[in-house]
């Protein structure tokens, strides 16, 4: 699934082996980003924007 936050395009997965969702940018596919919940995650991935 693809989403937009007010800063940024993400596409979400749940690894469910570790329990972590991934989120990957839309425009920069080499940003990639984890977080116990989805919002911990978006907020990883802004970092690195």
């Amino acid at each position: 699934m693809t989403f937009t936050n007010k800063t940024i395009d993400y596409r979400v997965t749940l690894d469910t082996n570790l329990n972590l969702f991934i989120v990957f940018s839309k425009n920069d596919e080499t940003k990639v980003a984890t977080g116990t919940t989805i919002e911990n995650a978006v907020h990883e991935l802004e970092k690195l924007a």
